[in-house]
């Protein structure tokens, strides 16, 4: 697999240097390039054109409004309540076993041991804090909207992440935002028709944290590709 640290001059570059990182730069990242990154990415097809993706990019003050009423309720224990289920009510394999592995690789890297459940509250919580980038993102999309919709929004999603590495930025899409969408409300002006598809961070690598060497494995083509003649 291509290094995190490599230029992406092609596609191929961008795709293989994608991560969903865990330790960002303060670094400033202008919100102009930001701006021209969310517009490129518009590109992405969608069914007749509906182009269903709705962003709301912060930084600075704003940033530090979303993570504190975030993290407020996380550390007060405050009920997840994602509007949409992301994943199946029960894991089963081999989705369950992929689940656990890149939890668990994650957690070794970082100093977690099994059972150490105050240690992975605090860890989660880094989500919250955008793992210390200086932009992030909520994506939204109407709640009346179907399933063809959100597979169009997932294109649009990659546009994003792939756009990003071309400029040089790194990513980390997060679903864990989905479940505190009344306290992201609290700071942003959502409308009653928003649901929240996902946040991201974005932002320069801190190639000094360790969380950022994981490696995710995939599977092998025969697992997924049926080939006819």
């Amino acid at each position: 697999m291509a290094s995190i640290k490599t230029e992406s001059k092609t596609v191929t570059d961008a795709v293989a240097t994608r991560r969903s990182l865990r330790g960002f730069l303060p670094d400033v990242v202008s919100t102009e390039l930001l701006q021209e990154i969310l517009l490129k990415a518009s590109r992405a097809p969608s069914g007749t054109n509906m182009q269903p993706w709705n962003v709301h990019l912060f930084t600075g003050e704003t940033l530090r409004k979303v993570s504190d009423a975030v993290c407020e309720d996380y550390d007060n224990d405050v009920p997840y309540d994602e509007e949409r289920p992301y994943y199946p009510d029960k894991f089963f394999e081999p989705y369950l076993a992929r689940r656990r592995k890149v939890g668990w690789d994650l957690y070794s890297l970082v100093g977690i041991e099994k059972g150490d459940k105050d240690k992975m509250k605090v860890q989660h919580r880094r989500n919250y804090e955008f793992f210390s980038a200086p932009a992030g993102a909520v994506f939204t999309i109407h709640r009346d909207l179907n399933i063809g919709s959100w597979l169009d929004y997932g294109m649009y999603l990659q546009n994003v992440m792939l756009l990003a590495r071309e400029a040089g930025l790194h990513t980390c899409p997060q679903a864990a935002f989905c479940g505190y969408h009344k306290s992201i409300r609290r700071v942003l002006p959502l409308k009653d028709e928003e649901v929240v598809v996902c946040g991201m961070s974005i932002g320069y690598a801190d190639f000094d944290a360790v969380e950022n060497s994981l490696e995710t494995e995939r599977a092998e083509l025969s697992e997924f590709v049926a080939v006819y003649d």
